[in-house]
């Protein structure tokens, strides 16, 4: 079993994070987004892997979105 953390896939939910979304520092900045078909190979990846192996946490981001401090 393995769980995936997922950041600011492209969605209809995300769309509003392209032109901005409350920040740490209670700022409203654009937030990049990423292609929800890097989420998906993520997933497919650990499914095909074979029992004897796991990846027990993976994170997905988009690449310079807001990691540490978001609450």
């Amino acid at each position: 079993m393995g769980q995936i953390d997922i950041g600011n896939a492209a969605t209809d939910m995300t769309a509003r994070m392209e032109t901005g979304a409350v920040q740490a520092n209670g700022e409203v900045a654009p937030e990049p987004v990423m292609d929800v078909a890097d989420v998906a190979r993520t997933v497919r990846h650990m499914a095909e892997l074979p029992l004897e192996a796991n990846v027990q946490f993976a994170t997905v981001l988009a690449t310079a979105m807001p990691y540490v401090g978001r609450g």
